[in-house]
């Protein structure tokens, strides 16, 4: 039995709750009506679709594009859900990859629909209360730690799976013993990132799900559905689709995925796999760095050439801070703002490719260095020499890509959570080839430049910053 602390002759909060409901109001088979008649909110036609899959379903799986109101769509599935049965007969389940998605995405949304709406009880943050019973929660357990959703016992179970593609198996089989019963419901919706995830594998043909795909050209702002001003603002537009393009190429995965709503292929040959990226950017400390004892803190500087930026990225230890671009094409011009970020970061290093105006640069920046009496390093790096390892990598830039952007990927050895989506779209771009030597050799930068119509100015200036030069051959101030 349930301690609702009431007080003496009060009424039970499900009789409270059940005098908020509309008798005349079948809202359980219309969903769509009860965000309309309750919240006085506007859904268009995909939205419909997929409260009205959740109304149907058990397993329904949402892969959508950037930007089309998917978590918006989820919270007034959770409402809805909750409001429509009778009162003390339902729970919802939620969970996402990282806390803050929890948070600040989904509850952030449910919150403004239980206002919204005067629904019954009250929420906070991540939670929904009746009295003293909790009939709602948004959790980010760890990775396999099931027991965090054992316990929850109703009639009616709701389990929401938002950001789905970064969300680990061992979770969504413990969302399933929350649904054994005939009446329960599970929504996973999501960016299609991730090819190999769980997600990937239950939007599949045969998977047993309703699966809906939302693409760009599905939404109002492409078809000319109508809705609202207020809501096509919120929505993915012709513009930054067209953005997209000429910054990331259409044979991107990042665009296939938030344009397109589909999961991208892996590239067999891709130097640095997506899938690989995506999990180092999903750390739960994102833009939070503070430089612990005997930490390294380094500049890595692609100087512009030719019409291309410079770009300078920033790293404490293991983790990506902050990039700089400078538009530039005067060297000192360029020193000077390489010596504004120093004085700012403190960082110790600063690795420059030297290929190009670099090295002229890299000349300049010593000097202002020694005349400032600062203690950093400059470090050239030659990417088109030899590589340290020559019984595996054809050059060094080979060896840089591999070691430093496949492994660290990989293993997980670095945080890119601060990572911006334009430098992940270049740092999966260059493909590798086995030589007939059984050497490595990634692609040049030119042939990936006339490849995807950009530089990977910004990605080269990462692995700089993360590169490990043997000191021994560093060539420094």
């Amino acid at each position: 039995m349930i301690d609702l602390d009431l007080a003496p002759g009060a009424a039970s909060p499900w009789l409270v709750a059940a005098d908020l409901l509309d008798p005349e109001e079948d809202w359980l088979g219309d969903p769509v009506g009860w965000v309309g008649e309750r919240l006085g909110e506007f859904l268009w036609s995909k939205q419909v679709e997929i409260m009205e899959a959740v109304r149907d379903n058990r397993h329904t799986a949402v892969r959508s594009c950037h930007e089309s109101g998917k978590s918006f769509t989820a919270s007034r599935v959770a409402c809805w859900w909750l409001d429509s049965h009778p009162p003390g007969t339902a729970f919802v389940v939620s969970t996402a990859p990282k806390w803050s998605q929890v948070r600040a995405i989904l509850w952030r949304e449910i919150n403004r629909a239980h206002t919204k709406g005067h629904l019954m009880g009250r929420t906070n943050q991540t939670e929904w209360w009746v009295g003293k019973e909790i009939i709602a929660f948004g959790r980010k357990p760890s990775d396999y730690d099931t027991e965090a959703f054992q316990g929850i016992h109703a009639q009616y179970v709701l389990v929401v799976i938002d950001e789905a593609n970064g969300v680990p198996k061992g979770l969504w089989d413990a969302a399933e013993t929350l649904v054994a019963n005939s009446n329960s419901r599970v929504l996973a919706i999501g960016n299609p990132d991730d090819p190999s995830s769980t997600f990937a594998e239950v939007s599949k043909p045969g998977s047993g799900w309703k699966t809906i795909r939302i693409a760009a050209e599905d939404t109002p702002n492409f078809t000319g559905e109508y809705i609202p001003p207020e809501v096509s603002q919120q929505l993915i537009s012709p513009l930054w689709v067209e953005e997209r393009a000429k910054s990331w190429g259409t044979e991107s995965p990042l665009y296939i995925s938030k344009v397109t709503g589909e999961f991208p292929p892996y590239a067999a040959d891709s130097c640095v796999p997506w899938g690989w990226v995506e999990q180092v950017r999903m750390d739960e400390g994102r833009h939070v760095f503070k430089q612990q004892a005997n930490e390294r803190s380094v500049l890595g500087v692609d100087v512009g050439a030719g019409g291309d930026f410079t770009v300078i990225w920033h790293r404490i230890g293991n983790r990506a801070v902050k990039k700089w671009i400078d538009h530039s094409p005067d060297p000192e011009a360029v020193v000077a703002k390489i010596m504004f970020i120093l004085r700012e970061t403190g960082a110790d290093t600063i690795q420059i490719d030297e290929i190009g105006i670099g090295w002229g640069v890299a000349g300049f920046l010593k000097r202002e260095i020694r005349e400032a009496e600062l203690e950093a390093e400059v470090v050239t790096v030659n990417v088109a020499e030899a590589a340290q390892d020559r019984l595996h990598f054809m050059n060094l830039r080979s060896e840089l890509w591999w070691e430093v952007g496949r492994e660290n990927s990989r293993l997980q050895r670095w945080d890119l959570s601060a990572v911006d989506d334009d430098t992940v779209a270049q740092l999966i771009a260059p493909k590798y080839t086995i030589r007939s030597n059984g050497l490595i050799q990634v692609e040049k930068k030119e042939d990936v430049r006339a490849r995807i119509g950009r530089s990977t100015d910004d990605a080269d200036a990462l692995l700089l910053a993360f590169y490990e030069t043997p000191r021994e051959v560093w060539r420094a101030a």
